[in-house]
């Protein structure tokens, strides 16, 4: 007998089927929360919370976010940061949705 194991992952935001989509680990206020998001949404939750992010401190990561799956959206980086480089830099880069791999690449070459 022969078993099929089939995994579906879904944006929990959209709640689309995405074979992007990735577990990311927050915290607020004591509590530890987790949310699978497709790129897309993963984009419009670090636009949200990205200036507080960056106004906060880092006080260490939180148990079980080193076991998360990780993005393919390649790492940390702030998208609106990688946005402006690339339009200073002559890249076609849309205001929302996924940055290419290119692009990124490109971003992390230069610094």
């Amino acid at each position: 007998m022969a078993q099929k194991i089939i995994t579906i992952y879904t944006d929990d935001l959209t709640g689309e089927q995405s074979e992007d989509a990735s577990t990311h680990t927050l915290a607020l206020d004591g509590v530890a929360y987790e949310i699978d998001l497709g790129p897309d949404s993963f984009d419009q939750l670090l636009e949200a919370i990205g200036p507080f992010l960056e106004a906060g401190r880092r006080t260490g990561r939180i148990k079980g976010a080193a076991g998360a799956r990780k993005a393919k959206t390649g790492g940390g980086e702030d998208t609106a940061k990688i946005r402006a480089w690339a339009k200073e830099n002559g890249y076609n880069v849309n205001d929302r949705g996924r940055v290419s791999a290119e692009i990124r690449q490109a971003y992390a070459k230069a610094n």
